[in-house]
């Protein structure tokens, strides 16, 4: 499952720039990558007001089989987090692209989303 109107990174996570116009962004992990995880029991996100950069590591998922970085896919500032992702990780599990969304970033330069991968390029580096 990788829907085609997000944007993804190598790092699993996909972008939802749907609402570019105000400059924000929203960020989760993909299908993929909680498949990968497996159960997820802990979600530690960065703050809402914190400044990332593109590439960075801005926080952290452990799951009953390893604990993995979450990767800033944009630079921006962090305007919201999903406290019910915070509370309940294993919602990613179940909704990784919707009710699991983790991250709004405000982007400091819109063309970091230039550089992101599309679903086709997505899905040739996940079934490769």
């Amino acid at each position: 499952m990788i829907p085609e109107q997000l944007k993804y990174t190598a790092e699993h996570e996909w972008i939802d720039s749907a609402n570019t116009a105000d400059g924000v962004v929203r960020v989760g992990i993909t299908d993929y990558a909680q498949e990968q995880l497996g159960d997820i029991v802990f979600a530690e996100l960065p703050d809402v007001g914190q400044q990332i950069s593109a590439g960075t590591v801005c926080g952290e998922l452990e799951s009953t089989k390893s604990v993995s970085d979450i990767y800033a896919p944009v630079t921006g500032t962090v305007v919201a987090r999903n406290e019910a992702v915070v509370e309940n990780p294993e919602v990613i599990n179940g909704d990784p692209y919707s009710a699991g969304w983790m991250l709004e970033i405000e982007l400091a330069d819109p063309s970091d989303l230039e550089g992101l991968l599309s679903a086709e390029e997505y899905r040739a580096q996940t079934e490769g």
